[in-house]
């Protein structure tokens, strides 16, 4: 069972709603005259750094990569097909949100899916292309990190991935 005390310094984590960085360093913080544990999360793409609270890391959303089998099995959710898009975007766009910032790679990999048949449209709206940006590029920062290779490597196997599946169909 995964508790706050189950992170170390120099661990890789994800936090949801910046992905993929590392746990750099503990610090007592002082806020309202009380001392509160943090650790210093490094986050790799966004080069800034993130003081969670060790006590509030795991309701906060802090998990640890997730393991090989689980990235494989993204391809598997990839490979399936897309949820019809019906409704407006504006609650679409919400629910892709939610989906993104949840921390759950499968939930992130069905954004991808639902959002890469009109990647290269240029008539797409400017907040469709961010989303689906701002999920590729969180999937493939976990994929990369787990699997030991470059970003544009996770990217370009993803990409492939969705290629063949619209191919297939």
């Amino acid at each position: 069972m995964l508790n706050d005390e189950s992170f170390r310094v120099g661990d890789m984590v994800v936090y949801p709603s910046h992905g993929v960085g590392e746990i750099i360093g503990e610090e007592i913080q002082i806020i309202a005259d009380q001392e509160l544990k943090v650790f210093i999360i490094s986050l790799l793409k966004e080069k800034m750094l993130l003081r969670v609270p060790v006590k509030r890391a795991v309701l906060g959303g802090l998990r640890p990569l997730c393991s090989n089998e689980t990235i494989s099995g993204i391809f598997n959710t990839l490979q399936k097909k897309s949820r019809a898009t019906k409704g407006m975007w504006s609650k679409r766009a919400q629910e892709y949100e939610v989906k993104i910032n949840s921390g759950d790679v499968n939930l992130l990999a069905e954004v991808v899916r639902d959002l890469y048949k009109n990647s290269d449209d240029p008539g797409r709206s400017y907040s469709e292309r961010v989303i689906y940006e701002s999920a590729l590029n969180r999937l493939a920062g976990e994929f990369a990190v787990v699997k030991g290779i470059e970003l544009e490597n996770a990217k370009d196997q993803l990409l492939t991935s969705l290629e063949e599946r619209e191919y297939a169909a």
